[in-house]
Formats: C-alpha cells, structure tokens, sequence
C-alpha cells in the first residue's frame, strides 16, 4: 500500500510540473467573444484523490437537486473565495470540511493545476491533494445530495472522454465529458479531470 501511495503522489507531482494552459467552459467553442475587461470572482475547488484503498480513486459530489445554481451536477467540493480565506487553497479546504466533512489537515496538498474559468463567472483553481487516511464522509444537507469517489484511471484516460453539446443561451455549447457507471461528469470538472488527464498521459 505504502509503495502504491508513493507511486501516485510521485505521478500526481511529475504531472504537475508539466507545463499546461488554463482552461475555461468555452475553449472547445473557438467562435465565443469574452469581454475583455470581465472580472472573474476566485474560487478554489479540490480534487481529492483518494489513496487508502486497492487503487487510487477521486472524490466528488452530487450538488442538491435543490440549489439554484448547477442543481444535480457532479462537482468537486469547493467554492468561491471569501474575504476570511487567505487564499484560493484555503477556500477548497473550507468547502471540503463543509460540503463532504474532510477535516482541513488531512489533504496533503501537492500544488494547484491551472485555473478554469466558467461561464458563471469564476476563475477557478483547482487544488490537487491525496488522503493516505480514511475520514467519516458526510454530505451537507441542502447543498450535497451524494459523495462518491470514481477510480482515478478512469477520470484521468483520456480514451474515456467524449465531447457533446446543448443549446445554451441561444448558442450551441460544446464540452466534456467522462461518464462513469450512474454519474454524468460534465462540464468544468471533465474539464478539469481532462487537463489532469493529458499531463499524466505525457
């Protein structure tokens, strides 16, 4: 287990270091003008890969069907920075304790991958991390309808990833995806898992 949770800290590392762009909800569609003096709002999202048992595997969440925004989507725990956080890292950490109960001293922090920015708004970053001890995963009620985790090997093969589109705002929208078994991952967070995906596949 020790070798095997070295091995993948070792591989999350070297992918890190690789150089790679930012990302946003519109670079699969080449055609979308972004008003250049826009202000993107922080927010830090962390991608937690689960190292205590048999393989590797990343934890998500299933967003209440309730919430106004995003309602029923797979996302990472995360959200926008407020004025108490003293950094983007710090936001992820707060929202994990609060959306899926991980204590904020139990992610070993590897470093961020480069930010994505969505179409609500938010220049994202996203904060990989491993967990080499298991914790008591509880959802926040009306913002968390499920935590789940998917293999690592999966979300991070680039074969597994499809691009599809909707109609959104009167445009066609094209992104991401990389669906497992029940889950539908879409959106920034296949976008997210593909930019992993291609620096680990290197």
């Amino acid at each position: 287990m020790a070798k095997m949770t070295d091995d993948t800290a070792d591989r999350l590392r070297a992918a890190l270091s690789r150089a790679g762009a930012e990302s946003s909800d519109f670079d699969l569609n080449p055609d979308t003008v972004l008003p250049p003096n826009r202000r993107l709002r922080p927010a830090g999202v962390l991608v937690p890969i689960d190292l205590t048992g048999a393989q590797p595997r990343v934890i998500l969440t299933k967003r209440s069907s309730a919430l106004k925004h995003h309602p029923g989507q797979i996302a990472f725990p995360g959200g926008k920075q407020e004025e108490s956080d003293a950094d983007v890292t710090a936001a992820a950490l707060r929202e994990a304790r609060e959306e899926i109960g991980l204590p904020p001293d139990l992610p070993q922090i590897l470093g961020h991958l480069p930010s994505h920015e969505t179409v609500t708004g938010f220049t994202v970053t996203p904060v990989l991390a491993v967990l080499e001890h298991r914790f008591d995963a509880r959802p926040e009620p009306g913002e968390v309808d499920e935590i789940f985790s998917v293999p690592l090997a999966h979300v991070t093969d680039p074969a597994r990833f499809r691009v599809e589109s909707r109609r959104w705002r009167g445009h066609r929208r094209h992104y991401f995806i990389v669906p497992y078994g029940p889950y539908y991952i879409w959106g920034a967070t296949a976008r997210i898992l593909r930019g992993l995906a291609d620096r680990l596949d290197t």
